[in-house]
């Protein structure tokens, strides 16, 4: 009996054209996120979010300590309210609470729409 470990033909081709020729597109996608890292951000803030701009990830980290509410108690409503998901930042311990953890890896038509909705769910929800 033989084993013979490696990856798929196709996939190894297909790594090994990205190697010579990704530059252009891995270029395009960082100015891409960049774009989408600096949208995201300074619509948090802009509704009241405060939020600095992340060096790594595609993550931003916005407080929501104005709001009244803990970061679980936002996290679920925004979810059940407006259907944005967002992951309370109390999961990545004590000193994490009274900020969300959200995503910027998608369109930037949809972190506009999700901006909106947070927005709106802001407007209803947080005493001023």
């Amino acid at each position: 009996q033989y084993t013979m470990l490696c990856a798929p033909i196709m996939a190894q081709m297909a790594a090994v054209e990205a190697l010579r020729r990704g530059e252009e597109e891995m270029l395009h996608m960082k100015h891409e996120y960049n774009l989408r890292r600096k949208l995201f951000v300074s619509g948090l803030n802009r509704i009241g979010l405060a939020c600095f701009e992340p060096e790594g990830a595609f993550y931003a980290f916005p407080s929501i300590q104005g709001t009244g509410m803990s970061s679980e108690e936002f996290a679920e409503a925004l979810l059940r309210e407006e259907k944005v998901a967002v992951v309370p930042g109390s999961v990545f311990g004590q000193s994490g609470e009274g900020f969300l953890r959200c995503s910027y890896a998608t369109s930037r038509e949809e972190l506009i729409e999700a901006l909106d909705r947070m927005e709106r769910f802001i407007d209803r929800f947080c005493p001023s």
